[in-house]
């Protein structure tokens, strides 16, 4: 998979990626590495016609394409051309539909990170990991400026761990949610 990031910053490609069937397929990819749409279909319930013709709707907008080792002449295999999708909301904010769709994007990315906080709690990990992981908050009094240069700084740091790609039979996917919100003053 190339490291960089897919942009999403245009309405046609907000409304590809925004349905949650497509954004979990893509999830899929990126944590389990190459699958066909049967394998996917499987995996979420779907069927391979669905699985399917999303696949081919990501992939119009760049966010899959072919695995470089097709295992059969019958079956495609997929997987995705990026490390990360990373939504620009702020080109959609004049529009009515862009919003709509961006905050079903929002929603479907609050809904993953739910999902790895249920099994987070539910604490079925190697002694290892237990209590080194969890979730933190921190409210800080930064200006907009601030928050974009460490929010740059944090997305740097942790791109250097991703770019390690550790080989350690003991390394696991760690699902790193970072999540940056203004808070009106209460």
């Amino acid at each position: 998979m190339d490291k960089s990031e897919k942009i999403v910053d245009d309405l046609d490609t907000l409304k590809a990626i925004a349905s949650p069937l497509r954004m979990k397929i893509l999830g899929l990819l990126r944590e389990s590495g190459p699958a066909t749409a049967s394998e996917l279909g499987r995996r979420l319930g779907e069927s391979s016609g669905s699985t399917s013709y999303h696949l081919r709707q990501l992939e119009r907008y760049g966010f899959v394409g072919d695995d470089d080792e097709q295992h059969s002449r019958r079956e495609r295999r997929w997987k995705a051309l990026h490390a990360q999708t990373n939504f620009h909301a702020g080109k959609f904010s004049g529009d009515e539909g862009g919003r709509t769709l961006m905050e079903s994007a929002v929603r479907s990315n609050v809904q993953y990170l739910l999902g790895n906080v249920e099994e987070y709690l539910r604490g079925d990990f190697a002694p290892e990991w237990q209590g080194i992981l969890g979730v933190n908050d921190y409210l800080l009094r930064i200006t907009a400026e601030d928050a974009a240069e460490l929010l740059a700084r944090m997305e740097e740091l942790v791109e250097s761990y991703r770019a390690r790609g550790s080989s350690d039979p003991r390394a696991k996917p760690v699902a790193w949610h970072l999540l940056a919100l203004p808070k009106k003053p209460s």
